[in-house]
């Protein structure tokens, strides 16, 4: 959301719902908001175009379908002008899940899901230290994800 644009409390109310189950029929809603389904449907049209919903996903749990190791991989560069040529190319790589240029130690900050350690070694070792501009890596492994969310938005 760009600076400057307003939502209301109903605007709220919606997307909070959304974002705890966003497969909700715009009739539920509307039912638990006092409101029309079309009220909603053209809320989240405008939410939309303005670019406070940026799109939905389906969110797979990686340890169900065999990925059982997420690391945070702390990256430094060489220069902070490496940084689109890397990012480019790291984009490339399945298992990186999230990317974020940083301030402080590392000049990347990345999320990673691999099947085992070895899958982690070899993306690590053949795919992201060999990257241009790279000049080393640190790697934390999580033992539990104690949650996961969203800004709370009411």
């Amino acid at each position: 959301m760009s600076k400057g644009v307003e939502i209301d409390l109903l605007d709220r109310k919606i997307l909070t719902i959304l974002m705890e189950d966003a497969v909700v029929p715009y009739t539920e809603i509307a039912k638990k908001l006092d409101v029309s389904a079309g009220t909603i449907h053209v809320r989240m049209k405008k939410l939309t175009e303005i670019g406070v919903v940026v799109g939905s996903q389906l969110i797979v749990n990686p340890t169900v379908i065999g990925y059982d190791i997420c690391a945070f991989i702390g990256i430094f560069l060489d220069k902070g002008s490496a940084y689109q040529d890397a990012r480019k190319q790291m984009e490339a790589i399945p298992e990186i899940v999230e990317l974020h240029y940083t301030t402080g130690v590392y000049s990347i900050f990345a999320k990673i899901l691999c099947r085992d350690t070895n899958h982690l070694r070899e993306v690590l070792n053949e795919k992201i230290q060999p990257i241009q501009g790279i000049q080393r890596t640190e790697t934390f492994i999580t033992l539990e994800q104690g949650f996961s969310r969203q800004i709370n938005i009411l």
